[in-house]
């Protein structure tokens, strides 16, 4: 970058480099079937979807970003970037990031304030933090504000229903996220009978010891509060660290409900969009851990816009999915405190595609060095899975 002296100061000073431009937005879909059919408390997954973005200005400089795109229909997603969005960023200055999510976001008014268009939205913001930090020479955690400096605490997540997986299985299990030096370990929950998911959550806490925190992943499990009750008091004794998702996302009252009626804090947000939908979360008390996806709500910029909000409250963030994403955002941020973290690519198998893994150690994610994101899409991967091509 050119240098110009400062005349008050007498040092070298960096000048105002010369704005850049969006030259292309492309987008394509990848289909990923997973190695077996994995459950959950109301659904079987056998494959997924993913979108991917990337944004190029016209100094050279790429930005990438990633969502689920779901298990059907996983081209919305790219359709949305394509017809609604790009023809909004072209020919834009990339460091506004704020005017562009504002015209994106109301070009998204008639189509979708959640779901497959606001994962739109919220992939192409992050493209944008991700090339604007390489132009700054940063990691994104760096440029974000840099509030940890090595690594970030993470929870090994797991403990999904596979045919013929017993409590011992199980039990298994989380004792090797334990001995890999991981202090917080998650399971599903809500599939099986009340009597039979506790059978499982014991195993589970015999297995990891009573200073491991467990938490439980009940993926919208029980339509009333009834139901959840005869669940949730069989869990109480085992001391869980928080019960997750225990009703659908538009079931507000009921998460409130639930909160008030047992000790397990309750978690949610991870398919919720938008600050004002999070803001009723918390005022209804219906949740004091956010599970906010930057991937979902709206991107990097409305994730920054709900733990502010959030921090007012006294509420933690504990992100969803896509660590390679979170563990930059759990770095500068006060007030979240875990990385949701996949010990394998079983599940979350979308890191197949990236050409960069992160580090672990003792159960702490560290902090990438590399510019950006700090890692790429591995292109003979993409190209392998892709069911449409960049356009």
């Amino acid at each position: 970058m050119a240098q110009s002296t400062d005349p008050l100061v007498g040092i070298q000073v960096p000048r105002e480099s010369a704005s850049s431009t969006i030259v292309s937005v492309e987008a394509c879909t990848v289909r990923i079937p997973l190695d077996n059919e994995t459950s959950f408390a109301t659904r079987v997954v056998r494959d997924r979807c993913y979108g991917l973005v990337r944004i190029r200005t016209d100094d050279g400089l790429e930005g990438i970003g990633f969502c689920y795109a779901g298990s059907r229909v996983g081209g919305l997603v790219a359709t949305a970037i394509r017809e609604l969005f790009a023809p909004l960023l072209i020919g834009q200055d990339p460091w506004r990031v704020e005017a562009l999510w504002d015209r994106m976001y109301r070009e998204a008014l008639l189509h979708g304030r959640t779901g497959s268009v606001m994962r739109a939205v919220s992939i192409l913001d992050n493209a944008l933090w991700d090339r604007n930090a390489k132009a700054a020479s940063l990691p994104l955690h760096r440029l974000l504000g840099g509030f940890a400096t090595d690594g970030v605490p993470a929870y090994a997540s797991g403990g999904y229903y596979l045919d013929g997986k017993t409590p011992g299985a199980l039990a298994d299990e989380v004792s090797q996220y334990v001995e890999a030096g991981f202090r917080a370990v998650k399971i599903k929950v809500g599939r099986l009978s009340p009597e039979e998911e506790e059978e499982r959550v014991r195993a589970a806490r015999e297995a990891i010891g009573p200073n491991v925190l467990l938490m439980l992943d009940a993926n919208n499990a029980w339509d009333d509060l009834p139901t959840a009750l005869q669940h949730v008091r069989r869990y109480e004794r085992f001391d869980p660290h928080w019960i997750e998702e225990p009703f659908g996302p538009d079931d507000i009252d009921n998460h409130a409900r639930l909160a008030l009626r047992t000790p397990i804090t309750v978690a949610t947000g991870e398919i919720e969009a938008g600050r004002w939908r999070f803001k009723e979360l918390m005022e209804k008390g219906a949740a004091v851990i956010l599970q906010t996806d930057a991937a979902v709500c709206g991107g990097i910029s409305e994730w920054r816009r709900i733990a502010a909000t959030a921090a007012s409250y006294g509420v933690q963030l504990a992100p969803h999915w896509f660590h390679d994403l979170h563990v930059h955002l759990v770095a500068a941020t006060p007030n979240a405190r875990w990385v949701e973290f996949f010990p394998d690519d079983q599940v979350l198998n979308f890191r197949r595609l990236l050409d960069t893994q992160l580090k672990v150690r003792e159960g702490r994610l560290m902090l990438p060095t590399r510019p950006g994101l700090g890692f790429g899409f591995d292109r003979e991967a993409v190209a392998s899975y892709q069911i449409d091509q960049w356009a």
